[in-house]
Order: C-alpha cells, then sequence, then structure tokens
C-alpha cells in the first residue's frame, strides 16, 4: 500500500471536522511536514479562520514521531483534546494503518491529590492536619465547594481541575492539590497507584501526541529535570505568549506573608535554635519591606542585602535541620516535612538569587494596596534560555495570528533567541518564516480608523475629547462595542461615564462578573458594549453582529516605571540597540494586533477598529505598528467612520429582524 499523500491525509481531516479546506492552511501544512522532516524550525503566522489545528496537527501525525503540542489558554487545549484530536485520529486511521494516542498534561498543582483529600492539609497553626471539611462549614462558600470536590473525586477519572464544572476557589482548591515540591511522591504516597498526576504522565509517555501548556514546557526547560516525555517535535501555539509565560515561570518574589508562613511551618520539626534563627531573619526583613519604597533595585540597599542574607542563611540551617529531625507526635509527618521543606526552600532559593546579583537579573519593589509588599526578581531576558533549550535538539513550529510584527518574523524571533533570518552558523538554529494569510478579505471586512484630530495622551490625564468621540462610536455603532484600555483605571472611568451619558447601551465592566458571563452577555445583547483591559485583549470571540466595533483607547506601551520592561530597553540601548522599538514598540504591536483582531472572526462580520490615540497617524513608529495589524481599510475620516458604522448597523438591524 502506497503512503497517503499529504493532501490526501489533510482533506480527510478537514471533512471530518466539518471544515472547508484553504489554501493558507494547506501552505501551513506543507511548511510544517517540511521543518519536521529537515529538522528545522519554523514561524508561522496564520490568521482567524486559516484552521492552524489541522495545519500542525495533520503533517505531525502523518510523520509518526512523538509530538508535544503546547497552548497558553485552556480553550485551546480542550478544543485540541476535545474535538479537533479525536475527529483528526479517526479520519486519519484508515490512511495511515494506525491510529495515534494523545493525552494533555499539566503541572501537579492542575490535579486533585487524593492524599489531601483523605488525610487532610497540615496547617500552620496546628499539630498534625486538618479536617477541612469538618474545618469549613458546610453552609460557607469554602465548605460547599470542597464537600463538592469529594463528591467530584468519586466520579472523576483524571482528577484535573478544569473539568470540575462550575469551577470552584483558588482558596478551595488548594486544600485538595499540592505543588510538586510538596508532592510525598508515589513510592512514598499511600495514595500512589491511584495519583491523577502520576497517571496522566503515564498516559503521556504512552501517546503520540502529548497537549501541555506552556507554563509547563517553561518548567520542562528551566529546572533541568524532565517533566514532559521525550519527543522529536514541538509545536508551540499561540505562540506570541511564550515570551511572557516563560518570564512569569522564571519570576521569583518574597512576601513577608510568605516568609512568615515558611517560619511556621518549619517550627513543627526544625529545632529551636533554627526555628528562632530564622524566625529573626523574618522579622527583619518584614520591617525592612514596610520601609522600602517601589521600583527597581538595580543595586541591593545594603540592610536589605543583609536582611536577605540572614534570611537566606537561616533558611539553610533549617532545611539542614527538618532532614534530620524526627517527631512522631505530628500526625502524618512526611507531609507535614515535605510542606514545610517547600515553602523554605521557595524563600531560600528567591534570597539566594537575589544576594547573589546576577547582571542578568532585574530586581524590584512592589506595593499593592490588596496584596501588600513583594520583592521580585525576574531574567533580564529568555532569549538566550530558549535558544538552548528550546531548540536544540528537537524541530519547533510557533505558531499565532500574530508574529509578523512591523513587515518581519524577526522581532518575535529574536525574543525567542532566533538570529535573523537567513543567519548562517555552526551554533545558529535554522529557521525560516512564512505568513499564510487569511480567509477573510480585511479591506473589505473591517475599517482602521486612528483619531488624529484628538489631543495626544497624557498618561493617567483627563481625556475628555476622548471620552467624546468614543460616546458618538458607540451610538454610530448601536452599541456592538468592545473597548480594549491600556488601564484599567481608564476603563473604569470610560465605563462610569458612558453609562451616565448613554444609558440606552448597557456598559459591562471587566471584574464585575466573570470573564465568561462578560462574554455571554456581551454576545447575547447586540446593543452591550463590553469594557476590560489588557488581559481581555486576546480572550473574547464574539463573531457576528455583537462585535462590530473595536476601540483602543491608547496605544498600549509599557508604563515608563514598569521594571522589566524598561531594563530590558536600557539593555537593548546600551548594546547599541534601539531599546523603544524592541521593547516597548513591540509590547504594543503585539497587543494591538491581537485587539485588532477581535473584530473579524467569521466570513460575515463587518465593522471598524478604532484607535484614539493620535500617534498611530502622526508618530514615526506609527508605521511600524500599522503594519503589524490587520490590512484593513485605513482612514483618519471620522465623518466617514460614524456613517460606515451606521451603515453596518443598519444592515445588522435587518439581518436580526429578517
Amino acid at each position: 500500500m502506497t503512503k497517503p499523500s499529504l493532501p490526501e491525509l489533510l482533506h480527510a481531516a478537514v471533512t471530518a471536522v466539518g471544515g472547508t479546506e484553504r489554501p493558507g492552511q494547506v501552505a501551513m501544512a506543507e511548511a510544517v511536514a517540511e521543518a519536521i522532516d529537515d529538522g528545522s524550525h519554523l514561524l508561522v503566522q496564520a490568521g482567524t479562520g486559516t484552521g492552524k489545528s489541522l495545519g500542525y496537527l495533520v503533517p505531525a501525525l502523518a510523520h509518526g514521531e512523538r509530538v508535544v503540542v503546547a497552548t497558553a489558554t485552556l480553550a485551546l487545549q480542550r478544543q485540541l483534546v476535545e474535538r479537533d484530536l479525536p475527529r483528526t485520529v479517526e479520519s486519519l486511521h484508515p490512511l495511515l494503518r494506525r491510529r495515534p494516542e494523545f493525552a494533555m498534561l499539566k503541572g501537579r498543582s492542575n490535579y486533585l491529590c487524593l492524599h489531601r483529600l483523605h488525610e487532610g492539609v497540615p496547617q500552620d497553626e496546628e499539630e498534625g492536619l486538618f479536617d477541612q471539611f469538618e474545618g469549613a462549614a458546610p453552609t460557607s462558600k469554602l465548605g460547599q465547594d470542597l464537600l463538592r470536590v469529594r463528591d467530584w473525586a468519586d466520579e472523576t477519572e483524571n482528577g484535573d481541575r478544569d473539568d470540575l464544572t462550575p469551577g470552584i476557589s483558588d482558596r478551595a482548591w488548594a486544600q485538595v492539590s499540592v505543588s510538586s515540591r510538596e508532592c510525598l511522591g508515589a513510592s512514598k504516597c499511600a495514595y500512589g497507584a491511584e495519583c491523577f498526576a502520576e497517571m496522566a504522565r503515564e498516559r503521556a509517555k504512552l501517546s503520540d501526541v502529548v497537549v501541555t501548556n506552556h507554563a509547563l514546557l517553561a518548567i520542562d526547560a528551566i529546572e533541568g529535570a524532565p517533566v514532559l516525555p521525550q519527543h522529536e517535535v514541538l509545536i508551540v501555539d499561540e505562540a506570541h505568549e511564550l515570551v511572557s509565560r516563560v518570564t512569569g515561570v522564571a519570576t521569583g518574589e518574597l512576601t513577608p506573608g510568605q516568609v512568615n508562613r515558611a517560619v511556621r511551618r518549619a517550627a513543627k520539626l526544625a529545632n529551636e535554635k533554627a526555628a528562632d534563627q530564622l524566625q529573626t531573619a523574618a522579622e527583619g526583613f518584614e520591617r525592612l519591606m514596610e520601609l522600602a519604597l517601589p521600583g527597581r533595585l538595580e543595586e541591593i540597599p545594603e540592610d536589605l542585602g543583609y536582611a536577605l542574607m540572614a534570611l537566606r542563611d537561616a533558611c539553610r540551617t533549617v532545611i539542614s535541620a527538618i532532614g534530620t529531625t524526627r517527631d512522631k507526635s505530628v500526625q502524618d509527618e512526611d507531609a507535614v516535612r515535605k510542606q514545610a521543606l517547600a515553602a523554605v526552600e521557595n524563600v531560600h532559593d528567591v534570597a539566594e538569587r537575589i544576594t547573589n546579583g546576577s547582571e542578568w537579573d532585574v530586581v524590584w519593589y512592589e506595593r499593592h494596596d490588596r496584596f501588600g509588599a513583594s520583592l521580585r526578581v525576574a531574567p533580564m531576558s529568555v532569549s538566550g534560555l530558549l535558544r538552548e533549550k528550546l531548540f536544540a535538539d528537537r524541530s519547533v513550529v510557533l505558531t499565532s495570528a500574530t508574529l509578523k510584527l512591523g513587515g518581519d518574523f524577526n522581532g518575535v524571533g529574536a525574543s525567542l533567541g532566533l538570529a535573523p533570518e537567513g543567519t548562517e552558523g555552526d551554533d545558529v538554529p535554522k529557521w525560516k518564516g512564512i505568513d499564510v494569510g487569511s480567509p477573510f478579505d480585511y479591506r473589505k471586512q473591517g475599517i482602521l480608523y486612528v483619531a488624529k484630530h484628538l489631543a495626544r495622551p497624557a498618561r493617567d490625564g483627563d481625556r475628555g475629547d476622548m471620552l467624546d468621540e468614543l460616546t458618538e462610536l458607540i451610538q454610530a455603532a448601536g452599541g456592538r462595542t468592545l473597548g480594549l484600555f491600556s488601564s484599567m483605571r481608564g476603563a473604569q472611568l470610560a465605563a462610569e461615564e458612558l453609562r451616565s451619558r448613554i444609558p440606552e447601551f448597557p456598559i459591562l465592566l471587566q471584574g464585575e462578573e466573570t470573564l465568561g458571563e462578560l462574554i455571554k452577555n456581551f454576545a447575547a445583547d447586540p446593543k452591550t458594549c463590553l469594557f476590560g483591559t489588557l488581559s481581555l485583549w486576546q480572550g473574547v470571540d464574539v463573531p457576528g453582529p455583537s462585535c462590530q466595533l473595536v476601540v483602543m483607547d491608547k496605544i498600549p506601551f509599557p508604563r515608563p516605571d514598569d521594571p522589566l520592561m524598561s531594563a530590558r530597553q536600557k539593555a537593548v540601548e546600551d548594546a547599541g540597540g534601539n531599546g523603544f522599538m524592541a521593547v516597548a514598540a513591540t509590547h504594543a504591536a503585539l497587543l494591538m494586533a491581537q485587539g485588532a483582531g477581535r473584530l473579524v472572526r467569521a466570513s460575515g462580520d463587518r465593522g471598524v477598529v478604532a484607535v484614539l490615540d493620535q500617534r498611530l497617524a502622526t508618530a514615526r513608529y506609527g508605521g511600524y505598528l500599522k503594519a503589524s495589524l490587520p490590512d484593513f481599510w485605513y482612514t483618519t475620516d471620522r465623518n466617514q467612520v460614524r456613517k460606515s458604522l451606521a451603515a453596518i448597523d443598519a444592515l445588522a438591524k435587518q439581518a436580526e429582524a429578517d
């Protein structure tokens, strides 16, 4: 029997999911197959509606090697595991003459821990364990959540938190889950044979395709101890998020509350001298955190440095003491010991990292009204880490609707540790970038409007003219507006003002309901508007007439006082580059591209992306930002835009009436 061709396989898969084969999808599948065959790396920009999941799954399954697919969002993981992979595997089975297996793998804390569920949670205030079901009143939200988990534990096959619907609070889940550091290990745990996390790992080892998330991929790369099974191909979907997620995993944090928890947990098992040493160091650290001023610490102040060294040394002493102490009066001592060690080791590692003072780290102090003071440390860049760990021993495909910024892939490539496309060298990963386009006709379906007449936005300044413009645009559109603001304060002020100005158009605001409820209500009533901030820029998928106007209040540059971004910008400038373009403009371009991508989600969608920031039309970097957006018809004519919005609104109302 002859080996089936890639077009045959793709046609079978597309038919199975009820889709339509598209030229961009075919081009993507061919490029992915070529990259896998020759062991090179590929960046693929695939616009909304391309069908990129099948564009990479089909050639990956056809190749026959183990594949890891890493995504940023739960929604895409579910789509892959519950829809795309089952249908694709069934459709390819007769042609491949084998049935590829697939599985999902997440970090340990995403799975229900049977030891915690049945034996309880080691507590700070008591000797031994706390029965969370007795300690939480059944009528409380926490008690109800925990009782629901206990019932669910008898039904679930995989123990995955995301399969528990409706979901429960983080506080409740913390009572029934463990981190990898807190885990006793399958061989030492009475429930090891039934462990959901261990079963997920075993399924992954036996699978041809493993679906995971960016965070676990980052942990696998950073920590050296492999958590993902050996694989020959890595596919990173939603790849525009990867650098941010890897940075998050590589960021350490110290807070007084976290340190005090470590002290309380250590007191159960460490000897009195070691526990007192840690208590004293914790008190010194807490006093200094109350005095510190927010901002980047290019040099650690002397008194803070001494406090961190005292904390580090005390943690080291406690870790040794816990390792040699046995106390049979402590119920389930191994679990208590593991939790105490995890807490103390985390404090030790972050304190040591900050005191070591690597030139590649950025350290800063933050103070939040709600969360209090914290000391944070993050890598200046993760590009070197990604170049070394991501691209060394496998073929890597990275795909997203937004990878080509300013007209090429080199900006995103640089953030991933890749030299400019076409660069030759022994230690230079070979890669290429392709843009397979989109099935949508952006020039006919959308307008990019820049409100050039508005005053240049000032940081945190009053923007009455912007609110006037926003009001008129919403009225012309008949509601149907997604407002994307560069700060939560801006979104709140705009919602408050417009609710009084145009009460006939309901304004939903991020934070007032869950994101799922907001999107559901936004889609249900065309007159409704939804206002939010950065986390909404890629989280909303509302095709049809409910979203015909996407508004960005201003270009979303990082705040000038953002410690990490400003440090990265300065590092580029010190190396002779353009820090503003490499860091701030690239950051803004990525967010704007994601925001503009909310408008056209289906072939029948029509509308306007309105940027209420004159700099997109007047500043030198405006061309770079515009080149990063979909190829909409461009105008600065406010009257023309209002007429267009009114016409689109009228057509939508007619369609609704019919």
